[in-house]
């Protein structure tokens, strides 16, 4: 067909009487800013960040490429760093060595422990960061559970709980800012949040992973941590990925106990889980970008097969429209400096 008959076809569709028309609206970059319903900010963000024992190391770690591991004194390089880039919080994990760990996770307590030392470092270096930790005893397990754990392999929930309780407010003590229960045991969050308060930590907040499922994409986290379970799997207390109502008695759970935020994780498989939970509450919802979703955008990026930027950006604005408040993500430094 000629380029005249085409005109004349398209003045013909004109004709049409089309009043809707939603091209007009993204015709140019300025209009698509103008009616954006979403936007990824910077104070969206915050970033998981691993400490290890040592000095002058930064391993990588091998299954999430750009992402490594931190003796103390490169961590604070790395921290201040990212608050320079506008980023508020960041979520400390623990590389604990073998020799440290035991069946009851007493390491986790240590009040010159790894992650307490870590803390103190922190807010003397960069005061203002938030610096949320973790509450589970995988890192410090010999069994790389989240509970203690009997003979027959059953998770003790009310013994668990009693060790965690002294995992926070060695935490707490230590300068933490916010503590984040990862572990799933039932009740733990009240137990935590009288224990606070008891000892004076009214200020202390509480991030809450309510919706945590047991999940596949936590491989390459394990990875990094050494925390992958000697036996079986956490099944009896994570979330089955099949359920989405289940997620909202958790998350009502954690609120009525006196949690400050809510988590669900991981994101990218289940946006419809933080869509219904972003209906279903006030508080502000996290939702954590896993290491296996981290790891597929990287390894796709690396061989070429997708834009790695591009598929970041729209896999963490997918994650903000779905009613994510917060993003945990080891993305966080890249997203930053894009957005700047």
């Amino acid at each position: 067909m000629s380029l005249p008959n085409l005109i004349d076809k398209s003045i013909a569709s004109d004709q049409l009487q089309l009043t809707h028309r939603p091209r007009r609206l993204r015709r140019t970059a300025a209009f698509r800013r103008m009616v954006q319903e979403n936007q990824l900010t910077v104070n969206d963000l915050i970033y998981p960040v691993f400490v290890m024992e040592g000095q002058g190391l930064k391993p990588e770690v091998k299954s999430m490429p750009g992402c490594y591991r931190y003796s103390l004194d490169l961590l604070l390089k790395e921290v201040t760093e990212a608050f320079e880039l506008g980023i508020n919080a960041i979520a400390l994990f623990p590389l604990i060595p073998q020799d440290l760990k035991d069946a009851t996770g007493t390491e986790s307590y240590n009040p010159d422990g790894l992650i307490q030392r870590t803390i103190r470092a922190i807010k003397q270096e960069v005061p203002e960061l938030v610096v949320i930790t973790d509450v589970a005893l995988d890192p410090f397990s010999s069994d790389g559970h989240d509970g203690i754990v009997t003979e027959d392999g059953t998770i003790l929930n009310d013994a668990t709980v009693e060790v965690l309780i002294k995992m926070a407010l060695s935490q707490a003590a230590a300068g933490a800012d916010m503590v984040a229960p990862s572990d799933m045991m039932d009740g733990r969050i009240g137990a935590i949040r009288k224990a606070l308060d008891s000892e004076g930590y009214t200020d202390v907040g509480i991030l809450a992973y309510s919706a945590k499922y047991a999940s596949a994409y936590y491989g390459p986290f394990r990875d990094a941590l050494d925390s992958a379970p000697k036996f079986g799997d956490k099944k009896t207390y994570q979330m089955d990925p099949a359920n989405a109502l289940e997620a909202l008695k958790e998350i009502d759970l954690d609120i009525s106990e006196g949690a400050d935020m809510v988590m669900v994780k991981p994101a990218l498989a289940y946006m419809d889980v933080i869509h219904r939970v972003r209906q279903h509450t006030n508080l502000p919802v996290a939702a954590y970008n896993v290491s296996g979703e981290y790891a597929m955008i990287k390894a796709a990026g690396q061989n070429g097969w997708i834009d790695e930027k591009k598929v970041m950006m729209e896999t963490l604005t997918s994650m903000k429209r779905a009613g994510a408040d917060l993003i945990l993500t080891y993305f966080s430094k890249e997203v930053a400096k894009i957005l700047q």
